[in-house]
C-alpha cells in the first residue's frame, strides 16, 4: 500500500524515504516542538524527525477550550510555528503517523505503516489522552472528549447546533469549556463528583470562587454526583442527582499518560509514566522522555513529580532537546499553570503532592491569594488578579520557605 503522510513538512528533499534520524521525537505537542527547536538552538546537527499522530503541526492546545471553542480564533491562528519555520530549522515533521514499536537496544523504530527508522537519540513526548469515563455509554462516538484540534472542531460544530449541554467533570478543562459553551448561547449543566470545582486540588474556598464564576456565566453545577451511565449520548444519569438530558455531552474527566509505546519497549515506568532524571534521561542509553508522559526528577524539589501542565511540557522538552544536543540543562522549576475561566484568570504554582492547609487572603475587587502549606512549609500558591503574590509565591515554593504571619487569613 502506498505510504500516506498528512501535510508532511519536508526538511530534506524527501524525508519520508529517510531511514535514519539523529534525533527522533515521538509526539506532536509542546514538549515535542520545544525539544526539536532546543536541539537546533544548542547546536544539534543531523536529521531531526518529529513523528506526530496529529493532523496539524504543533499548536496551542489551551485555546481549544477557550478562544477556539467560542469561535474567536481559527485553526491557523493557534499554530505555534509555520511549516516554513520547520523547514528553515531542517526539522522533518511527519503528521498523521504513529510509532508502532520501539527497539531501544537497537535504536530503531517502526511506524504504523511499516516504515522503519534507526536513530541516534529518541525523545518520547507522547503526552496524555483524555481519560475515558468507565461507565456504560461513555464510549459512544457522539459523546465528546476534548484533546486535539480534530476533536475541538467536532465539538465546536456540535455547540453551534446545540441548545443544551452537559459537561462531566469540574477540572480546569471542564470549567473553561463549560463557560465557552455557555457563551455560545447554550444552557450548560456541569456534573461533578466534587461538591465544588477543583476542591481536592485547590481547596473549598477557591472551589467556591470558581463555582461562583460558573454560576455567573449561567452554568448550573451539580456537585457530589457520580455519573453512572450516559444514555444514547444524550442523557447523563448520576447517583444522587436527577437525570439530565442535553443535545451535547462533553466528558472532561482528566487524562491518562500515553505510555503504551514505552511499556511495550520495556522502559521503566512508575505511575504509568517514563521515569527520567532532571535532565530527562531515562535509564536506557539514548532515550529521553518529556511532558505528560514523563515521571521526571525535579532538581529544586529533590524528587520525581507528575505534571500535566502546558508550560512544564515545554520546559521539559527544551531540557531534553538541549541535552540530546550535548548540553547540560536540568528541570529545576516549580510546576505551574494558568487557567482562564471566562474573564477570570487563575495562576497556580505547586509541587503537586498535597498540602495540609489552604489559607485564602482576599484582596480588592474580588482578587485573592491562596497559600498552600504542608508542615509549616509553603508548597503552593494560587492567585487571581494578584500577580505580585504569584511571582513571590513561586520563589517561596522553590525555596521551601516557612509560612509567615503576613500570610494569615
Amino acid at each position: 500500500m502506498a505510504r500516506r503522510w498528512v501535510d508532511v513538512v519536508m526538511a530534506s528533499p524527501d524525508p519520508a524515504l529517510s531511514s535514519h534520524a539523529d534525533l527522533l521525537i515521538v509526539g506532536g505537542g509542546p514538549a515535542a516542538r520545544s525539544c526539536a527547536t532546543a536541539y537546533r538552538e544548542h547546536g544539534g546537527a543531523g536529521a531531526v524527525v518529529l513523528v506526530s499522530g496529529d493532523t496539524a503541526l504543533p499548536y496551542f492546545r489551551p485555546a481549544l477550550s477557550k478562544e477556539y471553542l467560542r469561535g474567536e480564533s481559527e485553526e491557523d491562528e493557534i499554530a505555534l510555528s509555520t511549516a516554513k519555520a520547520y523547514r528553515e530549522q531542517d526539522i522533518a515533521v511527519r503528521l498523521g503517523s504513529t510509532v508502532r514499536t520501539l527497539d531501544v537496544s537497537g535504536r530503531s523504530a517502526t511506524l504504523a505503516d511499516g516504515t522503519s527508522l534507526t536513530y541516534g537519540d529518541c525523545v518520547l513526548a507522547t503526552g496524555a489522552a483524555p481519560a475515558a469515563l468507565p461507565v456504560p455509554g461513555a464510549d459512544d462516538p457522539r459523546v465528546r472528549y476534548l484533546r486535539s484540534v480534530d476533536s475541538a472542531r467536532e465539538l465546536r460544530a456540535d455547540v453551534e447546533k446545540a441548545r443544551t449541554a452537559v459537561v462531566v467533570g469540574s477540572g480546569f478543562i471542564g470549567c473553561e469549556a463549560a463557560v465557552s459553551i455557555a457563551r455560545r448561547g447554550v444552557r450548560v449543566t456541569m456534573i461533578s463528583q466534587e461538591e465544588l470545582p477543583q476542591q481536592a486540588r485547590l481547596g473549598a474556598a477557591a472551589g467556591a470562587r470558581i463555582a461562583g464564576w460558573l454560576s455567573a456565566e449561567g452554568v448550573q453545577l451539580v456537585g457530589g454526583a457520580e455519573v453512572g451511565s450516559i444514555e444514547d449520548a444524550r442523557e447523563v444519569r448520576a447517583d444522587g442527582a436527577d437525570p439530565v438530558s442535553a443535545d451535547l455531552v462533553l466528558v472532561a474527566a482528566g487524562v491518562r499518560p500515553c505510555s503504551t509505546l514505552a511499556e511495550s519497549a520495556g522502559v521503566r515506568l512508575e505511575h504509568d509514566r517514563v521515569v527520567v532524571d532532571d535532565r530527562m534521561r531515562s535509564g536506557v542509553a539514548g532515550l529521553f522522555a518529556a511532558g505528560d508522559v514523563a515521571y521526571a526528577h525535579n532538581a529544586a524539589a529533590g524528587r520525581h513529580l507528575m505534571v500535566e501542565h502546558w508550560g512544564e511540557a515545554e520546559a521539559m522538552g527544551a531540557v531534553a532537546g538541549a541535552n540530546a544536543a550535548g548540553g547540560d540543562e536540568q528541570w529545576a522549576q516549580a510546576p505551574g499553570f494558568w487557567s482562564m475561566i471566562g474573564d477570570h484568570t487563575v495562576k497556580h504554582v505547586a509541587w503537586g503532592d498535597g498540602y495540609d492547609e489552604a489559607r485564602m487572603i482576599g484582596h480588592r475587587d474580588g482578587a485573592f491569594t491562596v497559600w498552600y502549606i504542608a508542615d509549616g512549609i509553603i508548597v503552593g500558591v494560587l492567585t487571581h488578579n494578584a500577580d505580585e503574590d504569584y511571582e513571590r509565591g513561586r520563589e517561596l515554593v522553590e525555596q521551601g520557605s516557612r509560612v509567615t504571619g503576613a500570610m494569615a487569613p
